[in-house]
């Protein structure tokens, strides 16, 4: 695939056993956005970083985001104009759920408008950092397509889905 790939962990990083390390070892050209502050992450910041990362790239690019960056990514949209060809929003938060990570600052309220590229929002049914009902209704108002993959918790490492071969098929699908 031609089009870059930026990957976007959420709170804390994703570490050497989470999915989206996995795939980035899988694709050198894929580069992982150094958002910075990543147990104390400020939404504007993040914001700010990713713009300057998307705008680096040679082509419109295709963004990876887990948990928190599910969040980011929508900001982000409310406030560039920076053309990406989609993004792929796996485990997104619900800032109502008490596992939210307190030291996240400006992530609320999430926006829920409809976004101008193509989306894919991948939940799980058992995700304590947020419901499918919560994914469902972002989905919806954002105009993603939307799946819900069963039981797979917080679809990160502590799930046991190493590098996550159906995620990584629904990935494909969605890229086209």
């Amino acid at each position: 695939m031609d089009t870059p790939v930026l990957i976007l962990p959420g709170f804390g990083n994703s570490g050497p056993g989470h999915w989206q390390t996995l795939w980035e070892v899988r694709h050198p050209a894929w580069r992982r956005v150094d958002l910075g502050q990543w147990d104390a992450p400020d939404c504007q910041d993040w914001v700010r970083t990713l713009d300057g990362a998307v705008q680096r790239c040679e082509a419109p690019p295709i963004l990876v985001a887990h948990s928190l960056a599910c969040l980011l990514v929508v900001h982000w949209a409310g406030q560039s104009r920076a053309p990406i060809k989609g993004a792929f929003l796996v485990a997104i938060p619900e800032p109502a759920s008490p596992s939210f990570p307190s030291a996240a600052n400006g992530f609320v309220p999430v926006p829920m408008q409809r976004l101008d590229f193509s989306t894919l929002v991948v939940a799980s049914a058992n995700d304590s950092f947020g419901s499918v009902a919560h994914a469902r209704r972002c989905a919806i108002a954002w105009g993603s397509r939307f799946v819900d993959v069963g039981e797979l918790g917080h679809i990160n490492a502590d799930s046991g889905i190493g590098d996550w071969p159906s995620g990584y098929t629904l990935f494909q699908e969605f890229v086209g």
